[in-house]
Parts: C-alpha cells; structure tokens; sequence
C-alpha cells in the first residue's frame, strides 16, 4: 500500500488499519509511484490552478534562509511548469493546498479570500474534551484581527478531542493560537503546547481537511475534501483507546537527534 497505487477519499493511503467505505478506495495501476505520506499530490489540475495535498514537513513557498529546502510552489512547478502561491499552510501541517498557475486566475482566488469565499476547514487532534457546540473565537493578532469557528467531532478516550476548525479570516498560526487560548492546544504543537502535550503526538496533530472556491476563469463553485492523513488517523485511533489496551512504551517523535553528552575530562 505504500507505493501509492492504493487510492482512499481522492488521496493515496498506506493505513492498512483504517475503517473505510469499501466504495472510496480504488487501486490505481497507472498512478506514479511516490511514498505515501511523504510526497506531494495532485488532487485536481486544471489550466489555471492546482490543488494538491501537502505531505507534512514540506514548506510551502520557499522560506528565507531555507533555500536548499523544496517547497510546494517549487516542487509544482516542476510538474506544471508554473505555480504561484495563493496561502499557505504551516510547514508541520498536511492537507489540501490551493495554487495557482496565472496571474489572472491568483488575482481572482486571493480576492476570494480577502473576502473571507473561500471554504477551508481543518482537523485537529488536541488536549483534553472539547465542549459541545459551535464555538466562534476571536483575537487580535499581529497581522490583524482573527476569527475562528470550532466544532468537536469525536471525544476520544485517552483525554482527547477531534475537533474541526473553520476559518473565517486567515492569520499565521490562526488556529493553533485559538486552541491554545481556549485550553485545548493541538498534540504535537511544538510551539504554543506545554511539553507533555508536544510529546502525545508525532508531529502538529493538524490537517487541512476541506477547500473550496470559485473557479476564478469558470465561476463554477469547487469542493474538495480528503480523509485524515494516515499517521493522525492512527493516531485518533491510538488516543480511543483504553490506557489497559494500549501497546507498552513510550511514543517515539521521528526525526529527533540523540542528545550526546561530552565526557568530563
């Protein structure tokens, strides 16, 4: 399943343990070949705009300093031929990104979101329950005033949430900061969660889950949408379970480098 030929909710998947729909997987023979979870796909293309899923780890516009490292923008260009940015994800978080492929067609989607049109929608994994209801949230933040839209969608037995996050303005980190400020920062948040909450989770336990959009040459109103990436869908079902059923040891964040200790001499 790992070589990206096994297809789940438009995306590819290698989560052999995930509870499905038989009717939304497909095996895709003549798919190209990419390690599921780790590489960049494209989930519509059209002459004027792509949308992709963003694997987790991957930037999305090239970043100051960072020049040796891909980014989504770069790495369509390769295949497209041409891409430029309309928003932006965080670098630690995975799920539908939206770009565009001329200058017409950005104008008309960063218009969309200037006039908060364009549907995004996340899912969140955070600390402890998360009350019923709706609940709208709002802050001033340094590149202006932040509004946010929360709903939980599963209490999970291990003192967790799945919680589904819309956003009515966009400002960095916009969601993260929200949660935090309610008592509810998202697993893994290596920024704005306490340290026993960073270490619940392999990395930001946030995925993009919903887009949708105008088509700014067609008018046509677009949707789509993609399961949760495999590794917070393992997740979810690690945090449902029982503290007796779950497997001993301690949860293990990748990527991390030994800490090596100098001898006194």
């Amino acid at each position: 399943m790992g070589t990206g030929k096994v297809w789940y909710g438009g995306v590819p998947t290698a989560d052999a343990g995930r509870m499905v729909d038989p009717s939304g997987v497909s095996f895709r023979e003549n798919a190209p070949r990419i390690r599921v979870g780790r590489d960049l796909v494209l989930v519509h293309v059209d002459d004027h705009l792509a949308v992709v899923w963003k694997p987790a780890g991957l930037l999305s516009v090239a970043a100051p300093g960072r020049g040796d490292d891909d980014n989504v923008v770069t790495a369509v260009s390769r295949l497209l031929g041409r891409a430029m940015p309309v928003h932006r994800l965080d670098e630690p978080t995975s799920g539908l990104m939206l770009v565009a492929r001329d200058p017409i067609a950005r104008a008309g989607l960063i218009e969309q979101i200037s006039a908060h049109a364009i549907e995004r929608r996340y899912l969140a994994l955070v600390q402890q329950t998360f009350r019923e209801g709706e609940v709208r949230w709002e802050s001033e933040l340094p590149q202006g005033t932040a509004v946010s839209h929360f709903r939980r969608l599963q209490v999970l037995r291990r003192d967790a949430t799945l919680v589904e996050a819309r956003l009515e303005t966009g400002r960095k980190h916009q969601i993260r900061l929200h949660l935090a400020d309610l008592g509810h920062p998202v697993l893994g948040d290596e920024r704005y969660a306490p340290k026993p909450v960073v270490r619940r989770a392999p990395r930001l336990a946030l995925h993009a889950w919903r887009l949708g959009f105008e088509h700014p040459r067609t008018g046509k109103r677009l949707r789509f949408q993609v399961p949760l990436a495999d590794d917070l869908e393992r997740l979810r079902r690690e945090l449902d379970t029982s503290a007796e059923e779950r497997p001993p040891g301690p949860r293990k964040r990748p990527d991390r480098k030994p800490k090596t200790r100098r001898k006194k001499r």
